[in-house]
């Protein structure tokens, strides 16, 4: 088969989609050596991924209005067998077959959380896309069941198809974790949130839980809130101003992918309070750094961390408050989660998500 793979995003975001994106395409260039590989990058990106494959540059760039015309026009060229869309919006036509992966349909359940212009074009998109795949690859049985519920997609047209954690995510040693602490200027002891910043991670939430979490423990640790601004968190920062939600807060940007690991290994306790995730990568990655994460009891985070001892209702901060009190008091207790969250992280494999896909690939080809 001649199987191209829609790498566009990866230029312009790192996480997320980019990641699933890098992943994939590197698990497959190392799994099947039968088919041959196009991914398809912007023609501005320079780092190349899937250096086993074919290299194409396209001019379409992602989430335009007209890209699914553009991209259908720029793809005819090669005369693709199957096209996976990561970004699960696919062009009018760019293959025989197509694919795509639907991450999250945060947009339907929370359009508050989105700018306007990210909702008109997902909102525009999402029906005509579902449609015209033959085939749709979810990554949760979460996501899977609101694309059947919310979009009239038959079960028997979606896989679920779980994302991996790295094999870099694992516990560091102590001199990596303190050099790692030198570099980002963190106390020896610290409670760690990662993940873009924006209303969908409620992270306002979690600063009120940490600020209830002071009046009970005034030497609670630090609280260092770690990622990249996202949608509409200007609006936030105001909130949090208002409110003096930032005592005892501290804010890292732009985090070196190569530092993670030993941020997740020299934290106390994780969180990741979302009101919705597709999937919840954060979580799984300070799980198999041997870091216990207390998250929300929403979505796909319950099936990701298979353990009702760190669920939290993201609609109480109280409720986290006391989850992240007793991960830092009761050593008992934390020493047996983390146990549980490695051997949990460990059933999350990159391999497997690219081998879920390339079967996908061959039953639809069939």
């Amino acid at each position: 088969m001649k199987i191209g793979i829609d790498a566009r995003l990866t230029h312009y975001r790192t996480g997320g989609i980019s990641t699933y994106t890098r992943n994939l395409v590197r698990e497959l260039d190392a799994l099947d050596n039968t088919n041959d590989y196009t991914i398809l990058h912007s023609r501005k990106a320079r780092q190349t991924i899937g250096p086993s494959a074919q290299r194409a540059n396209l001019w379409t760039p992602c989430h335009h209005r007209w890209e699914r015309t553009a991209l259908s026009v720029e793809l005819s060229r090669f005369q693709l067998d199957l096209l996976h869309s990561p970004d699960f919006i696919p062009p009018r036509r760019g293959a025989r077959r197509h694919i795509i992966s639907i991450h999250d349909l945060g947009f339907l359940h929370y359009p508050q959380f989105m700018t306007a212009e990210s909702r008109r074009y997902y909102n525009a998109q999402i029906r005509a896309a579902v449609q015209q795949a033959d085939h749709i690859l979810a990554i949760s049985q979460s996501t899977c069941r609101d694309v059947v519920q919310m979009l009239d997609v038959p079960p028997e047209k979606i896989t679920v198809h779980p994302l991996g954690v790295d094999a870099s995510f694992t516990p560091q040693p102590a001199p990596a974790v303190a050099a790692m602490r030198a570099q980002l200027e963190l106390p020896a002891a610290y409670i760690l949130f990662v993940g873009t910043f924006e209303p969908r991670k409620n992270i306002i939430g979690l600063l009120h839980a940490y600020q209830h979490l002071r009046q009970n423990l005034p030497d609670a640790p630090k609280l260092v809130v770690a990622g990249n601004h996202g949608w509409l968190f200007e609006q936030e920062i105001d909130k949090i101003r208002r409110g003096n939600l930032e005592d005892g807060v501290l804010w890292r940007e732009n985090i070196p992918q190569q530092l993670l690991p030993a941020l997740y290994s020299g934290a106390l306790v994780h969180t990741l309070p979302s009101f919705y995730e597709g999937f919840g990568l954060p979580a799984l990655e300070a799980m198999a750094c041997g870091t216990v994460s207390i998250v929300s009891n929403a979505s796909s985070l319950p099936e990701v961390v298979q353990n009702p001892d760190v669920l939290i209702d993201p609609h109480d901060p109280q409720t986290l408050s006391a989850a992240l009190q007793r991960a830092i008091t009761d050593d008992a207790w934390r020493a047996q989660q983390e146990r549980q969250a490695q051997h949990q992280a460990a059933k999350f494999t990159w391999s497997q998500t690219a081998r879920i896909a390339l079967d996908a690939y061959q039953k639809v080809m069939a």
